[in-house]
């Protein structure tokens, strides 16, 4: 077996700890997604439309997904605060609480235990190879807002401030550790 195919199988494995689940949360795979990204994504990359493009389904499918969410209890739409026409999927208190059970989260201990050198090392790579099946695939790549070409600082200590070139809004500083879909590498 070559080295490549010994990787994917051991992905393979990885994602079986956490995959279909559905049976036990009575969350499908892609409602976990869409519960996940919520999560982790910047108030600028909380909208079906953003959802779909992460998801890679189309804005009826997130529209399904939101809705099968916020039966649950999950998840809320409320307007949004940047543009009164848009709407912002926020988790409930209820969605939070159930993320803290979510069976992904044994994976993530696994890695917290590893080295600090083996863990960045371990992003790195697999950001690599993201981007590079973004690329192949012809799709939008979501990352973090602090390493897109978009985000703006400025200032230093308490006047430090961040700005979104593209959307030309501030970004709290919380924000620039969280995910966005209109994300643009650095080169």
């Amino acid at each position: 077996m070559s080295m490549a195919t010994e990787i994917v199988q051991l992905l393979v494995q990885s994602a079986g700890t956490w995959l279909f689940e559905g049976t036990r949360s009575d969350l499908s795979d892609r409602e976990w997604m869409a519960l996940r990204f919520l999560a982790l994504a910047n108030r600028l990359s909380r909208t079906p439309t953003a959802l779909a493009g992460f998801l890679g389904t189309t804005r009826g499918g997130a529209s399904q997904i939101t809705a099968a969410l916020q039966e649950k209890g999950l998840v809320v739409r409320k307007p949004s605060a940047d543009d009164k026409r848009s709407i912002t999927l926020c988790l409930t208190a209820e969605g939070e609480k159930f993320l803290k059970q979510d069976p992904i989260n044994a994976l993530r201990d696994q890695i917290v235990a590893l080295e600090g050198s083996d863990r960045s090392r371990l992003r790195d790579t697999l950001r690599r190879v993201l981007v590079g099946l973004d690329v192949a695939e012809r799709r939008h790549h979501t990352d973090v807002c602090n390493q897109c070409v978009f985000l703006v600082e400025n200032g230093e200590g308490k006047d430090r401030h961040f700005k979104c070139r593209l959307f030309r809004k501030s970004i709290a500083p919380t924000e620039t550790s969280q995910l966005c879909t209109y994300f643009e590498g650095r080169s």
